[in-house]
């Protein structure tokens, strides 16, 4: 049997993929979580073999929640499911220690073997996903401005084409503003942008920009 912790804020869709996993018979969802600091406490205080991981959650999340997860535990297996289809955020979640990245929207068609695959030592990803990773480990490979941003600066870029102000965001990442703005500036020479406006067609142009009234 393999034991599963589902970590999401909204308690409406870890009802519906508790329901999902259980429903396969070898799955057995041992814990939840609905922000960074559960994810943590359960990490801390269960024994499970898979972690479920939305990518977006209140508090710590993403990308430096996936580090310090398998900073405690290096042994444990993350699958990220996310509402971003995009691959640049699949090969940050790959690099910073998850197995697998499923998008919620085809959740339900792959997440019980998403699970099966990657608790048996798989990895759980797509075949872009994939060559992106392969390229970014041949030497002098070149790939888009944006995957040089560093994981923090990717996520104040992808806060910032999402109409989030300075302030926001420092609220939001609890940063102070003028963190932030040094991100901004750092972010957007290494896009070779000088405004806003710039920022969000590259976002547009590169497919990296949701539309912040769909559902998460």
């Amino acid at each position: 049997m393999t034991r599963v912790v589902i970590a999401d804020d909204h308690q409406i869709l870890r009802e519906g993929l508790k329901q999902l996993l259980l429903a396969a018979g070898d799955l057995d969802v041992v814990g939840e979580a609905a922000d960074g600091h559960g994810v943590l406490e359960r990490v801390r205080t269960l024994e499970f073999d898979v972690l479920l991981l939305d990518m977006s959650m209140p508090g710590k999340s993403g990308v430096e929640l996936i580090k310090q997860v398998k900073a405690e535990r290096p042994k444990l297996r993350i699958l990220v499911l996310s509402m971003h289809e995009e691959h640049q955020y699949a090969v940050r979640a790959i690099r910073a220690g998850a197995s697998g990245y499923l998008t919620k929207e085809s959740a339900a068609a792959q997440l019980v073997a998403a699970i099966r695959k990657i608790a048996a030592g798989g990895a759980f990803i797509s075949a872009e996903v994939a060559e992106r990773l392969a390229l970014d480990a041949m030497p002098h490979a070149e790939g888009p401005l944006h995957a040089t941003l560093s994981d923090r600066e990717y996520q104040v870029f992808r806060l910032l084409v999402t109409g989030n102000s300075v302030s926001d965001i420092a609220e939001q990442l609890h940063l102070s503003a003028k963190t932030i703005s040094t991100h901004k500036a750092r972010l957007m020479e290494k896009l070779q942008v000088d405004n806003n406006a710039a920022l969000v067609r590259y976002a547009v142009r590169h497919r990296l920009h949701d539309d912040p009234n769909a559902p998460a």
